[in-house]
């Protein structure tokens, strides 16, 4: 329940002052007597997109230490602190990265990695994924993670967030002011009841199709990640054994901003189309059809 307050919390904060700095800069001014201002409508839309996108990548590492009581590890002296920190160092150099930020968490079966900047990542893995995984099998985990990292996951969702974000505030306003004016022939300098209710009608729709479309090239990125694991371990075996394990466990509820960037979740049925990871089977199925390491 934290999790999610802090969620909708920050998300509202963000809207909030995006609101008021579309108004402080004029760019929300799209709707005058002479009409729709298409370009300007444009400019608000590409503001309201992407800069809440960016904002919340920005956010995003003390955002995740705050909603999840991750606590950094990498200057710890505990011996099992000290393998889990060599074993992201290790892959972060395999991998061409900077030294994330290594962190554990209290909870069930997960991991997850997030930040703005490769060289300066949060890799974090829950204590129930210790408790519950050889330490070869972590290993894969924390080698997914690094992989997500390694290939610019979190920009790249970050950048296809903010396209689908634009499409739905144009798309919508749009559809609103053809709704207003021509349907319901409003012909007043202000928008009318039929302008506001069709925006926040399309808004709603539009997000909900906009989100299976950000899913579904999360589930991309998860296969990339497990064969980035794999190729960091030089062997395909432990990433699918981890996912294997994890197919009979708890994955653990991730907060909402760092869901995508988990190791693992469960979809099902109409859900699995908004769900940031394929089954655990066909990520294992995609492992076994990899050629095997030399």
């Amino acid at each position: 329940m934290k999790r999610i307050f802090l969620f909708l919390l920050t998300n509202l904060a963000v809207m909030l002052v995006l609101g008021i700095a579309s108004s402080v800069l004029g760019i929300n001014r799209y709707l005058d007597a002479q009409g729709l201002n298409v370009g300007m409508l444009l400019v608000f839309s590409l503001f309201m997109g992407f800069t809440g996108a960016i904002v919340s990548l920005l956010m995003s590492k003390p955002m995740a230490k705050w909603s999840t009581g991750a606590q950094v590890i990498n200057d710890s002296n505990d011996p099992m602190h000290r393998w889990i920190v060599g074993t992201v160092a290790r892959f972060a150099q395999k991998a061409g990265i900077g030294m994330p930020e290594v962190a554990i968490y209290d909870g069930e079966p997960n991991a997850f990695a997030t930040g703005a900047f490769r060289d300066s990542a949060l890799v974090a893995v829950s204590t129930g994924l210790l408790q519950s995984m050889t330490r070869e099998e972590v290993e894969a985990v924390i080698g997914h993670e690094v992989a997500h990292v390694a290939n610019g996951d979190m920009v790249t969702l970050t950048l296809i967030q903010g396209v689908v974000n634009t499409f739905v505030v144009f798309i919508s306003r749009i559809v609103g002011y053809v709704v207003d004016r021509l349907v319901l022939k409003n012909d007043k300098d202000a928008p009318g009841i039929g302008y506001i209710a069709t925006t926040i009608v399309m808004d709603l729709v539009l997000g909900v199709l906009a989100s299976m479309i950000v899913a579904w090239f999360s589930r991309q990125r998860e296969f990339r990640a497990d064969a980035g694991a794999a190729s960091l371990m030089g062997d395909r075996r432990p990433m699918m054994h981890a996912l294997a394990r994890l197919g009979g466990l708890d994955p653990g509820e991730m907060p909402k901003s760092l869901a995508a960037m988990g190791i693992s979740g469960r979809p099902s049925g109409f859900m699995a189309l908004f769900s940031s990871h394929p089954p655990i089977e066909e990520r294992i199925a995609a492992l076994q059809q990899m050629k095997a390491s030399r």
